[in-house]
């Protein structure tokens, strides 16, 4: 079965302190996401990179200075995440597996991404998925009630669906509940399968990430 990739991107960048967006910010010598699209280069030629308009021209230029020749189609963004993989998706095929990764997520592992398109070719999908490792307490009303964290997951990227399944999520109207793509896809009613995600595979959004990152990309 073909398999595709949608790596997204946005966000300005704020919590990073930075003045340029995250994505962008340099890990190991080499932009964030790059790290990312590199990931995917391994399991296939046809990689969607979506982004907001205003930084497309900026992703070009690194792209030069970079001489990053991975092949992959820019694909501008909307004013959501569900936007803007919305716009990648209509650009897919009816028949196929396609994974959407988070762009600020640079320390995927190919054996990871191998499991998740293994999974989705026999169960039509596979989110990663990892355990809550700290206490975890439910807002009620003005107070608080301890939960148990083992029946909760920790929802990672990358998620992998069927591309019918996702050209039919994403043709939903948008609701504040989709937060990532296996929420669009359950609210049709589609069961969810997780698959055990990868502790490293920490998503950058705070300073501190970077040199986390990096201390995990050099031991893979």
């Amino acid at each position: 079965m073909k398999q595709y990739a949608i790596i997204t991107a946005g966000g300005t960048g704020n919590r990073m302190h930075a003045d340029i967006p995250k994505q962008f910010l340099l890990l190991n010598n080499l932009p964030i996401l790059m790290h990312s699209v590199k990931a995917f280069a391994a399991f296939t030629e046809n990689i969607w990179v979506t982004l907001p308009a205003p930084h497309i021209p900026y992703w070009q230029k690194l792209i030069q200075e970079y001489q990053f020749d991975i092949p992959h189609i820019i694909v501008q963004g909307g004013n959501t995440r569900f936007d803007s993989v919305k716009n990648a998706v209509a650009l897919l095929p009816d028949d196929g597996l396609v994974a959407v990764h988070d762009g600020a997520r640079p320390c995927i592992t190919q054996d990871l991404i191998q499991r998740c398109f293994l999974h989705a070719a026999t169960h039509n999908n596979a989110v990663a998925c990892i355990e809550a490792d700290s206490s975890l307490r439910q807002k009620i009303n003005n107070g608080s009630l301890s939960v148990n964290r083992a029946d909760f997951w920790v929802v990672q990227t990358p998620q992998v669906f069927t591309c019918k399944t996702l050209k039919l999520a994403y043709n939903q109207t948008y609701l504040p509940q989709f937060t990532d793509d296996a929420s669009v896809v359950e609210h049709m009613g589609i069961p969810i399968q997780c698959v055990q995600g990868d502790n490293n595979n920490i998503k950058i959004t705070r300073p501190i990430d970077i040199f986390l990152a990096q201390q995990i990309l050099n031991t893979l």
